[in-house]
């Protein structure tokens, strides 16, 4: 059964990004789209979790890579015309994790 929740969570994963992709540069959106897409390779860090999932854990400051030191990290390489784009996938992610732990 489809919960608000996971539509919310996984519309801002999957969808959202598409949009953002396409505002950062509509010519060149479906590679961009796939480079945020793969920045969800950062929920890697789930693996060390004991269970690897559960459901009412909120990801953020709990997994590694969603620390607030990663996030200080994250947001540094916006600086970086190179890896700007994989910091907003990133730092989208991580507000998108956010909002789970709010609902």
């Amino acid at each position: 059964m489809l919960t608000y929740k996971f539509i919310v969570h996984y519309s801002l994963h999957f969808l959202v990004p598409g949009l953002i992709a396409y505002l950062y540069n509509s010519k060149t959106w479906k590679k961009n789209w796939l480079i945020l897409i793969a920045t969800m390779l950062v929920d890697l860090d789930h693996l060390l979790a004991n269970p690897i999932f559960e459901p009412n854990r909120c990801s953020i400051n709990f997994h590694p890579l969603h620390s607030l030191y990663a996030i200080f990290i994250y947001f540094l390489l916006l600086l970086f015309p190179k890896t700007r784009l994989i910091a907003i996938g990133l730092l989208f992610h991580m507000l998108t994790d956010l909002i789970d732990c709010l609902l």
